[in-house]
């Protein structure tokens, strides 16, 4: 099992902003992408976390990712708009796109906006957070490259997927964010990295035969030979497989179907557009009565979800957000742990980047 180091979390942050000034962002564009980076390993999501540099890093010098994109808007009304993203980075894609779904939801009640032809853009949740924290419901779903098996399937046709749902109350924010598979595509690459061999219901190899190696199912998916990760309830229906496969459909309805993008079996990572969908909605719940009754309402039922018996042997029940800020409070002025294989790809880009006052953050 590969080994972690302790990294000062401002100087992860000042490291990741230097690589993408260097390929060509501005200060602004470079901060915004690095703050969507390290929330992830603040909040203990390493799958999104710096370990995606290495992917950041080839999309952009192979040109997938445009430094220098404009996103236009294709079609609008007062609570809508598609949006072409014309393969800019994720990141900056969905925080404009979530900030006019704010800015229409705040006019008029509600935003919606769907995206096409961009990039990965990170943890769902960052982009869901940014409305609950304008006192809004922020809602957001992202198709990723063909990954998953359909129920009874050998061959990956839907994405990661992800969903993310965060609304205001106290003491914290409700944000949900989830994969509509079992995990997603970076929690095998963590795998990969240490060694350990995937649990049982995890993923399939090209036959479609239940497979632990992680190398074996990620190479498979790179080369679209067959196989890939199980839905959220894992192979077959006895566990609920079968759902997690019609939500990644529902993402993918929601991203790219309204969008006129690509849904994820066309979706690629070769050299050129990979064609990703993202869609974003931001609610003004004062729509629908009171906004501090309604804010106090589910503040109380999170509590008294909190509250309610535990387990025999547990002490704690969370709701979905909670550890994550807690993590966050920790680490934010401290450090984030960071594998050594990791730590060694972020070496390589600077070098690559011919930026060793970079690498010395790392030291």
């Amino acid at each position: 099992m590969a080994a972690y180091r302790q990294i000062d979390t401002l100087k992860a942050q000042k490291f990741c902003e230097s690589l993408f000034a260097a390929y060509g962002f501005s200060s602004e564009d470079s901060k915004t992408i690095t703050d969507v980076l390290i929330r992830a390993d603040l909040y203990g999501i390493e799958s999104h976390g710096i370990q995606r540099l290495v992917r950041y890093n080839d999309e952009i010098t192979s040109g997938q990712v445009d430094v220098k994109a404009k996103t236009e808007i294709i079609h609008e009304t007062e609570i809508s708009a598609c949006m072409e993203a014309n393969n800019a980075m994720g990141q900056l894609v969905g925080v404009e796109a979530m900030k006019l779904a704010i800015q229409k939801a705040k006019k008029s009640g509600c935003g919606m906006i769907t995206v096409r032809n961009s990039n990965h853009y990170g943890i769902a949740g960052y982009y869901t957070e940014l409305a609950a924290e304008q006192d809004l419901i922020g809602i957001s779903t992202t198709n990723t490259e063909a990954i998953c098996v359909p129920t009874f399937g050998s061959q990956a046709m839907t994405g990661t997927n992800a969903m993310a749902l965060a609304m205001p109350a106290e003491p914290y924010i409700f944000s949900y964010d989830a994969s509509t598979t079992v995990v997603p595509r970076g929690t095998l690459e963590v795998f990969r990295k240490n060694n350990k061999p995937l649990p049982d219901n995890w993923a399939l190899d090209a036959n479609g035969n239940p497979c632990s190696d992680a190398a074996v199912v990620i190479d498979n998916i790179i080369a679209k030979a067959g196989g890939g990760i199980a839905p959220l309830g894992g192979l077959g229906t006895v566990h609920g497989g079968h759902k997690g496969y019609g939500l990644s459909i529902i993402v993918d309805l929601f991203s790219a179907v309204i969008s006129g993008g690509l849904t994820s079996n066309y979706v690629n990572r070769k050299p050129g557009s990979t064609g990703i969908c993202h869609y974003f909605t931001a609610i003004d719940y004062g729509i629908f009565g009171d906004k501090t009754l309604i804010k106090n309402n589910m503040s109380k039922f999170l509590q008294e979800l909190r509250d309610s018996k535990k387990a025999e042997g547990q002490t704690r029940i969370y709701t979905h957000g909670e550890r994550e800020t807690e993590m966050m409070i920790q680490r934010k002025n401290g450090q984030i742990p960071v594998n050594e294989k990791t730590l060694e790809e972020m070496k390589k880009i600077a070098d690559s980047l011919k930026l060793p006052e970079a690498a010395l953050l790392l030291q």
